[in-house]
């Protein structure tokens, strides 16, 4: 890629160059809601996926779950290769990702034992030069740490290097920010199920992001 503003670039996982296919949604949250005997809409069981803004803590402490058995649960259910097989690349991932002449690197919330699998599948392992997978240890975004982390391991940590994050939740935001780098909020389909007046004009429209896009194309 020519002309690139960016002497390296950062990336969420899923919701940003990934997406799972709805039905595993819904049958991921059924098993879940079973076991915490708290039943899930279809509707709750996207907020609760995606986790948009306090979506999903709103949500639990709605129903009276606390989240460590939330997650507990949750990572309880879900199955590695069940994931990866239902999980997608975006077409503008595809098309956008590969072009990068610079470093690339991804940092996520999703856990090692799931991130690999997914990258495996959809053979894009080479696409990215680290993988940072959050936990308690590194860090959750928006805390800085994983993307200095990441920032390390392609050694343009604090050097010098312009970078950049790109992502769809407020925590992709705050973790660029905080590391002092440019951020991007890629709007996804999610937002088609926000209130209107969220998506076109509350909270979420940027997120107080440097830029919004609705394309990786649109670099």
């Amino acid at each position: 890629m020519n002309s690139s503003p960016y002497d390296f670039w950062l990336l969420d996982l899923d919701g940003t160059l990934v997406d799972i296919e709805q039905s595993y949604i819904y049958d991921v949250f059924d098993d879940v809601g079973r076991q915490l005997n708290a039943p899930f809409t279809d509707r709750e069981a996207e907020l609760l996926w995606y986790g948009i803004g306090e979506a999903r803590n709103d949500l639990l402490a709605e129903k009276g779950i606390q989240q460590g058995e939330f997650w507990d649960v949750f990572h309880e259910v879900e199955q590695p290769e069940s994931r990866a097989e239902a999980t997608y690349l975006y077409d503008d991932a595809t098309e956008f990702v590969p072009e990068l002449d610079e470093p690339v690197g991804v940092v996520t919330h999703c856990q090692e034992y799931l991130t690999g699998p997914v990258l495996t599948a959809l053979d894009i392992e080479d696409w990215f030069d680290t993988v940072v997978c959050c936990t308690d240890e590194i860090g959750w975004k928006p805390d800085p740490r994983p993307v200095e982390r990441a920032m390390a391991e392609l050694g343009v940590g604090h050097n010098g290097h312009a970078g950049v994050l790109i992502g769809d939740d407020p925590q992709d935001i705050g973790a660029a920010q905080n590391a002092g780098l440019d951020s991007v909020h890629v709007r996804r389909r999610v937002y088609e199920r926000l209130d209107r007046d969220l998506r076109d004009e509350g909270q979420f429209s940027s997120m107080g992001a440097d830029r919004r896009i609705s394309s990786l194309q649109e670099f």
